[in-house]
């Protein structure tokens, strides 16, 4: 059985983008969300507004189209919502990768798929509208979950119902929509949804490291074959 890295690369000439980008002309900017970033201060990471204006300037003093954060990144930014608190172990290790862009910046299915599941998931620090869509590529199965979209981007789906590689399926939600943070893509590969629908962790506890990261696979293999430069 090949793993995912092997059946991705394999098929690299078919994986397509997630978001628009141009070789030519964008930058992307590693955006740091650990504790070393000490310019991002409580007062920032309280206030919506304040936290993208600080996303925004940080792009535009470097040239930068996108943002980038990381897989597998142990953050402090989540110190901002009860929602990654609950129990004696705070949530902190990231298992996705974030792309940052306005608001309304459309997202691209990058294989034929067919929709998992989709919810509304409205808590403050949670994902807002989320799709996860499902994939079969040389027999692999996995899935994908993108996370805080548009309302928009959740009208007219249905379990089951296919989404075609290269279409526009969604765009990132504003901050009432997509859990109050600064507009971007949570994007997150998981082999196995454990029964989950609409949701699944993007952030697990640094005890649970080992478990999550088996199950939630390197997204950067994908976003490599169509953002070519991360």
């Amino acid at each position: 059985m090949k793993t995912f890295e092997e059946v991705i690369l394999a098929n690299k000439s078919v994986v397509g983008k997630v978001v628009d980008f141009n070789l030519q002309s964008d930058k992307l900017l590693a955006l740091d969300f650990t504790a070393a970033n000490t310019a991002l201060t409580d007062e920032i990471l309280d206030n919506t507004d304040l936290f993208s204006a600080w996303v925004n300037n940080e792009l535009e003093a470097n040239g930068a189209k996108y943002g980038i954060g990381g897989y597998n990144e142990h953050r402090t930014i989540y110190s901002r919502s009860r929602h990654f608190d609950t129990g004696e172990e705070p949530r902190r290790l990231h298992l996705g990768v974030d792309i940052w862009a306005p608001a309304l910046t459309p997202v691209y299915n990058f294989y034929d798929a067919t929709v998992h599941s989709f919810a509304n998931n409205n808590n403050f620090g949670d994902y807002g509208a989320t799709i996860i869509l499902n994939y079969k590529i040389d027999g692999y199965e996995f899935h994908a979950l993108y996370g805080h979209l548009s309302l928009a981007s959740l009208d007219g789906l249905e379990t089951g119902k296919f989404i075609p590689a290269g279409k526009a399926f969604a765009t990132l939600g504003i901050k009432e929509e997509n859990g109050f943070w600064p507009p971007h893509l949570h994007f997150q590969i998981v082999k196995n949804m454990e029964g989950c629908e609409g949701d699944y962790p993007g952030v697990c506890k640094f005890s649970e490291r080992e478990k999550y990261l088996a199950n939630c696979l390197n997204p950067n293999l994908i976003l490599n074959c169509s953002l070519k430069s991360l």
